[in-house]
């Protein structure tokens, strides 16, 4: 059963467009894209997600050693298409235990990022990159500064990649030793990719 759109901020109920405004409504954030969960970690669902994807699909790849990559979500309807996406990866955290990683791309002032890392949002905020990067992801030929954000219970970095924001959320906040070394990234709207995923259980931390 395909569950209902909600807040890609809260995950509170949303109101469908209306005779008196073409946009979703929260009650509590106003208008929004709606998030909606892609079924699985599976080809399929990854499909779902790269249909009317207007903003980069990232994945780390290669995958960190025995990682495998756990869901998808999306936000956003057919009139705006998709504005925000996440795709969930999880593995072995190097410092021990599961590991999970959101990777969140979107544009500006959508707050699926900022919702996932537990943050008011919708933007990480004017001041989050006022000193040096903490880290690096890299895409293509060229690497670009991601920033630690302060967020509860997990390690949350942002940075602005080709126009869009980029949000690497870890769980536990010791997986953030993950991004020691630069992240390289592939967005898979990109065609002319042979990738074979390997696909797990669904992850937990998936919005919605």
């Amino acid at each position: 059963m395909r569950k209902a759109p909600t807040c890609p901020r809260c995950g509170g109920p949303v109101r469908e467009p209306s005779a008196w405004s073409s946009a979703w409504q929260c009650g509590l954030h106003g208008e929004v894209d709606p998030l909606r969960t892609v079924s699985g970690p599976s080809a399929a669902g990854l499909e779902g997600l790269l249909r009317g994807a207007v903003v980069p699909v990232w994945l780390p790849w290669p995958l960190p050693t025995a990682w495998l990559v756990t869901g998808f979500a999306g936000a956003g309807d057919e009139r705006s298409g998709t504005r925000g996406c996440a795709v969930a990866v999880s593995g072995p955290n190097p410092v021990g235990g599961p590991g999970e990683m959101l990777l969140v791309s979107e544009e500006l002032g959508v707050g699926l990022g900022a919702g996932c890392a537990g943050l008011a949002g919708p933007d990480p905020g004017s001041d989050f990159a006022a000193g040096l990067p903490h880290a690096l992801v890299r895409f293509g030929h060229h690497e670009f500064p991601v920033w630690n954000v302060d967020a509860p219970g997990r390690a949350a970095f942002v940075g602005e990649v080709m126009g869009n924001w980029l949000w690497l959320i870890l769980w536990p906040d010791t997986a953030g030793v993950l991004l020691v070394e630069p992240l390289e990234l592939r967005d898979l709207r990109d065609p002319g990719q042979d990738l074979d995923l390997p696909f797990g259980a669904p992850s937990p931390r998936l919005p919605g």
